[in-house]
């Protein structure tokens, strides 16, 4: 089986640097993964007749709605032969252990790993928002290269400072944020955080040409809360999405 995770470059980050970055766990990695493997998985994304559009839904908290398109997950679903690697990977000891050693969980700690591809194009964006709690962390893998998205379209990632004067259950907007960084999501290159009560992120309307598509494949780290555990039980993973058996 081809190797996609870069352990060499994942062994390299420091697991203190990251549980004390500021304003809250955060660090983009680059090289995430093998040069061959990042070409193989990007080559065989999925086509965006695939996924369902979610444009104009309703948030909680008075927030923005996120537009974009997305493919969710489930176990067992039929993808291409190099994803079904990756993913495979994704929830193998190594990459387990590497999300541990980060997040400086115990052996005893739960999580389950959700999984989805997230197309977004010309006015999508993502207002400012804190995850849910049942989410520990978000690991988004970038797969557009420098050729096919101009930088002067947009489409970075804001890491935004709140300096803790707003309830995660609130709607500031990007103008009521201080921007801590702002990550060029492209290229092999993944951003890795925490969710905490401050973790802001967003990502400002995208001003690409309408047949230009913003890719990026996002796994959630998911802590066992009551809410997963009653989704677990009625048949639905923690994102809410029947499993399939």
């Amino acid at each position: 089986m081809p190797s996609y995770l870069n352990a060499q470059s994942l062994d390299r980050i420091s697991d203190e640097s990251f549980q004390t970055q500021r304003p809250y766990p955060w660090i983009n990695i680059p090289g995430t993964l093998m040069p061959e493997g990042w070409d193989r998985l990007r080559e065989s994304l999925p086509d965006i007749s695939l996924f369902k559009k979610w444009v104009g839904v309703k948030r909680s908290h008075g927030q923005a709605s996120h537009d974009r398109a997305i493919l969710h997950y489930p176990p067992k679903t039929e993808v291409a032969q190099p994803w079904r690697q990756f993913i495979a990977e994704l929830e193998g000891e190594y990459y387990q252990w590497f999300i541990r050693r980060l997040f400086g969980l115990p052996p005893s700690q739960r999580f389950i790993l959700t999984m989805e591809w997230y197309y977004a194009w010309q006015g999508c964006s993502v207002s400012p928002h804190c995850d849910a709690r049942r989410k520990l962390g978000t690991h988004i893998f970038y797969f557009n290269t420098e050729a096919e998205w101009d930088e002067s379209w947009g489409g970075r990632i804001l890491i935004m400072d709140d300096r803790r004067r707003f309830n995660a259950h609130s709607a500031p907007g990007f103008d009521r944020l201080q921007v801590a960084a702002s990550l060029d999501a492209r290229g092999n290159q993944s951003l890795l955080f925490r969710r905490t009560a401050h973790s802001w992120h967003g990502v400002k309307p995208i001003e690409s040409p309408p047949d230009v598509l913003r890719k990026l494949f996002i796994v959630t780290i998911n802590v066992p809360t009551l809410q997963v555990w009653w989704r677990h039980v009625r048949g639905k993973d923690p994102d809410g999405y029947a499993v399939r058996i």
